[in-house]
């Protein structure tokens, strides 16, 4: 599992379409939402925290076709079923790989971000700790998206829609943890439903994930 995590990073890493895309596209945003709405810091406060968990969303989902779709078109999928790793943790070890190249560097460069959008100083520990424990469940989500369109052939439209509804439990809890943090508001309700969605993702969508697989190569 450790050489097909190392393998998976090193693919994004060549290939170009994971860690640089997505940063480049979180920067965007950052950037043209603040030329878009006004130079207004009172404004700019009030929508930080849901821009960022936006673009940070928007963000995880430019790579998520690329998951399986390479290991499906070019046969190694085939390998990886019949190898003696379960499918669930092939599936397991791809979403770490999709994390580590887009979730991490996005959580690690979004105070940055809030400086652009004039996040509340009291908000960046609150942002940072959001996206630490919501991206792992985009990514996993993602995978399971990406299971259930592996087989069907320029299907990043079909996958949008099938995994951004999975997205908005994750979306809204993320958000009010980052303005409540910034407003000095108690944060654990919304910060435990964060991590409640990220561990529940985490225990069940591999096996999901894994059967879609199944039934595609069937």
């Amino acid at each position: 599992m450790r050489a097909l995590l190392i393998r998976d990073l090193r693919l994004a890493f060549r290939s170009g379409g994971g860690f640089g895309l997505g940063l480049a596209f979180f920067l965007l945003v950052a950037v043209l939402v603040p030329l878009g709405v006004g130079p207004q810091g009172s404004t700019l406060a009030l929508i930080a925290p849901g821009i960022l968990w936006v673009g940070a969303l928007l963000a995880c989902l430019l790579s998520l076709d690329r998951i399986f779709a390479l290991d499906f078109e070019d046969g190694s999928l085939d390998l990886l079923t019949t190898s003696p790793i379960p499918l669930e943790g092939m599936v397991a070890v791809k979403a770490l790989a999709h994390w580590l190249v887009t979730g991490l560097p996005l959580t690690v460069c979004a105070p940055v971000l809030g400086v652009l959008l004039n996040l509340p100083a009291s908000g960046y520990v609150w942002l940072v700790l959001s996206l630490g424990l919501g991206t792992p469940a985009l990514s996993v989500i993602g995978a399971f998206g990406a299971a259930l369109t592996v087989g069907v052939k320029r299907g990043g439209l079909l996958l949008s829609l099938l995994v951004l509804p999975l997205y908005v439990p994750t979306l809204i809890f993320g958000a009010e943890v980052v303005k409540r943090g910034a407003l000095g508001m108690e944060v654990a309700t919304p910060l435990m439903l964060l991590a409640g969605i990220t561990l529940g993702a985490s225990a069940m969508l591999p096996f999901a994930s894994a059967a879609a697989i199944r039934i595609t190569l069937r």
